[in-house]
């Protein structure tokens, strides 16, 4: 996962001029994720043949790989928590940071949130608004880097699997501590990547989701919800 570091913590550039909402139909399916069937996603079958179609259509090569196109345990976890248990987000002002396919913040619209949303892939946040429109809810996509600038205020943050890289957790840890102190309840969904904070995180939930191997070292991950403690 180490080559998203690419995209998160620089400022978003112009992708080269294509129809992303076409290669986005052409190459996924409306799938549902299996821990929360009550969303529906454009969804890949396969993460290479994907990656390496983006990197030729678009003429690049090194572009981090599409993880708008794939259901991430963290994602699942976070989301099916959020449908459990929707006065979280009922009423209240949201933010998907990093929402790859919008999965999370689906939903959280689905549980009553008004929900933001923001990623810098012009896949992700392409991909986001397909997602949004196929469940019928109303997301708020944002394609600038937020870890750039002051955290937006919110009543609750949701951050699914951010914290695979040393650099990047640190950053987002420090985002979110800001936002923390702006008053901002901050939940997380991670399998426990390697550079997860525990010692200053509290235990929600846990949840075992099914996950494809072609991304994972395993085809179940035991995946928690977390609160960032005061």
């Amino acid at each position: 996962m180490e080559n998203h570091l690419r995209s998160w913590g620089c400022e978003n550039t112009a992708a080269p001029d294509v129809n992303r909402e076409e290669f986005i139909r052409l190459n996924t399916s409306v799938l549902s994720p299996p821990l929360v069937p009550e969303v529906k996603l454009h969804l890949a079958h396969e993460a290479v043949p994907l990656w390496q179609k983006t990197e030729d259509e678009l003429g690049e090569m090194g572009l981090p790989p599409p993880f708008w196109a794939f259901a991430w345990a963290g994602g699942q976890a976070l989301a099916r928590y959020m449908i459990d248990t929707p006065d979280i987000a009922r009423g209240r002002s949201v933010l998907d940071l990093a929402t790859g396919s919008g999965l999370v913040g689906i939903a959280a619209a689905q549980s009553g949130a008004d929900v933001m949303a923001a990623d810098i892939d012009l896949f992700a946040t392409t991909a986001a608004g397909m997602n949004a429109e196929l469940n019928e809810v109303t997301l708020d996509i944002h394609s600038n880097d937020l870890l750039l600038i002051s955290p937006p205020q919110r009543d609750v943050i949701l951050v699914g699997d951010l914290f695979y890289e040393k650099g990047l957790a640190k950053r987002v840890l420090a985002w979110l501590r800001v936002a923390q102190g702006q008053g901002s309840s901050i939940l997380i969904g991670d399998p426990g990547r390697s550079y997860l904070p525990k010692e200053q995180l509290e235990k929600l939930a846990e949840y075992n989701v099914p996950v494809t191997r072609e991304l994972e070292d395993a085809d179940i991950k035991r995946t928690a919800v977390w609160q960032l403690r005061a």
